[in-house]
């Protein structure tokens, strides 16, 4: 899949293959201006209201883990230690 803008990304949910478990949609992402690259997504933490209102908590998951992008949603690999962070 060829993406040519990061809109193409946004409100794409994301699955972490480890546990299978949906961690969110898309709410943003982070590019490097320098070297005009994404560098990471942006999820918004579980206690954001439509991603507004609620808990400043979001998860950034760097562009190295993201394993596969589809239509609809983008996998990707994270560790134990990473999940911990964001839902313990």
């Amino acid at each position: 899949m060829i993406m040519n803008r990061a809109s193409d990304l946004k409100q794409k949910e994301v699955v972490n293959l480890g546990d299978g478990r949906r961690l969110g949609f898309i709410s943003d992402v982070e590019i490097d201006l320098e070297n005009g690259k994404v560098d990471a997504i942006v999820i918004p933490g579980s206690g954001r209201l439509l991603g507004f209102i609620g808990k400043d908590s979001q998860m950034v998951i760097p562009w190295e883990k993201i394993k596969k992008i589809g239509e609809d949603i983008v996998l990707v690999e994270l560790d134990e230690r990473f999940m911990r962070k964001f839902f313990d």
